[in-house]
């Protein structure tokens, strides 16, 4: 008996006797004071016993206790912790989670095995059966670990996000835009928004195609944060309009138009579009100004002009038959066609398509070797290639921009705007 320090050699027949009917506690006193139920017993000589035996002070149940209780807490703070996860952390993750889960409130798997084409149930019923025979209490260790290294690498990416980027400019809200490497990144950063381009977003990328070309860099990039490259114009910029401020409205939306279209054909660097999801209206049109178009293959090119009543704009009139052949621009802007990144690399309108999948990585490694080029040459040769069509564009341009005015104040126009908003709002 370890707390009445009697030697191991022997033992108390009752000491025995609360053993064999597992009420041990009975026997012992905590507060280190020894067997005093014991003292007047005959202690006799026996065979010595394996530890197992050998009674366990009340002390250490209590603590047993006190650790399961304290365990059983985690695991509910760290359920409560999961649902606040702003990231999706995989499917294999999503597994784990699940497979934990069940072990610790269940035990080991007793579900029937689900058929062969249930993917998702099997896929469930594989991570849990794999545990085998874990314990409840190391389930919900493992359980709450897992949640806690979740938790722990979001919220050290979100400190790395709120961090000022290094290269990064100031004074933009809509956007995002480093200068590094040689490389000015335009960055829309809009992604709750679809990247929708509402008016202070136009100001904005004007303002960085201005930086950009008189910075050091050798090239600017254009892409998107989040799934959307962009949706386009947010057409909320026409909703909170007076009637008597129609005109007006359209009025400072062509001349904003025309001059933000300005700043790219005019634009004296490399421009290359990083197309990284679909691209909806005005951030298609102004692809045929860009020198270069890279996009994953699960972009889409749509400009949807006749189905809101407008017309096209960012000289897409003058450079798609260009770029594609009328028939094909016409599908496309007169009709509304829809194009995958493939049909818009086989018509023109794209450089080269990249697997989703490698898309990021594939594509900065090229660009970071052309930065690397030297850079006036470059802005000679562009200059060289797009200097004969710079009046010519700057024409159509303006001439887009006044019809689109007229467009804004049609009852077509402003009909399929309000059943556009009538049809999302059932959504």
């Amino acid at each position: 008996c370890t707390t009445c320090e009697v030697p191991s050699a022997w033992s108390c027949r009752r000491a025995q006797a609360f053993v064999m009917d597992s009420d041990c506690t009975l026997a012992f006193s905590p507060a280190g004071g020894g067997c005093a139920a014991l003292t007047t017993l005959q202690w006799v000589p026996i065979q010595r016993r394996p530890p197992q035996a050998v009674c366990v002070p009340v002390i250490h149940l209590h603590m047993t206790a006190a650790t399961m209780q304290v365990s059983q807490k985690d695991f509910q703070k760290a359920q409560e912790q999961l649902k606040l996860l702003k990231k999706d952390p995989g499917n294999e993750t999503k597994l784990k989670l699940y497979a934990l889960f069940k072990q610790a409130t269940e035990g080991p798997c007793n579900a029937p095995k689900p058929g062969m084409l249930d993917f998702v149930k099997k896929a469930k019923w594989d991570a849990w059966n794999s545990l085998g025979s874990l314990s409840q209490d190391d389930a919900r260790q493992k359980y709450t670990d897992l949640v806690s290294s979740l938790v722990s690498a979001e919220s050290a990416s979100q400190k790395k996000e709120a961090s000022p980027e290094e290269g990064r400019h100031d004074g933009y809200e809509t956007l995002i835009v480093t200068t590094k490497n040689n490389i000015t990144k335009i960055l829309f950063n809009r992604p709750d928004r679809k990247n929708a381009i509402n008016h202070q977003m136009y100001r904005e990328i004007i303002k960085a195609l201005e930086e950009a070309g008189k910075n050091d860099s050798t090239i600017a990039v254009i892409t998107g944060n989040g799934d959307y490259y962009s949706s386009g114009n947010d057409l909320s910029n026409f909703t909170n309009v007076q009637p008597g401020d129609m005109k007006k409205m359209a009025e400072d939306g062509a001349v904003l138009l025309k001059d933000f279209v300005g700043h790219f054909i005019d634009f004296p660097k490399p421009l290359i579009a990083v197309v990284n999801g679909p691209a909806i209206g005005i951030c298609v049109t102004v692809l045929g100004l860009c020198d270069l178009v890279y996009a994953s293959d699960r972009a889409t090119f749509h400009s949807p002009f006749s189905q809101l009543g407008q017309s096209p704009e960012g000289c897409s009139s003058y450079l798609f038959p260009k770029l594609m052949g009328l028939a094909k621009a016409s599908e496309m802007l007169l009709f509304n066609k829809k194009l995958t990144a493939a049909e818009a690399c086989a018509q023109g309108l794209v450089t080269e398509v990249f697997p989703d999948s490698s898309f990021q990585k594939e594509v900065w490694a090229r660009l970071e070797a052309y930065a690397s080029l030297p850079k006036n040459s470059l802005a000679v040769s562009k200059q060289l290639l797009r200097s004969m069509e710079k009046e010519k564009l700057h024409a159509v341009n303006s001439r887009e921009c006044e019809v689109l005015k007229e467009r804004w104040l049609s009852d077509e126009c402003i009909n399929a705007i309000v059943s556009f908003f009538q049809k999302k709002s059932k959504l």
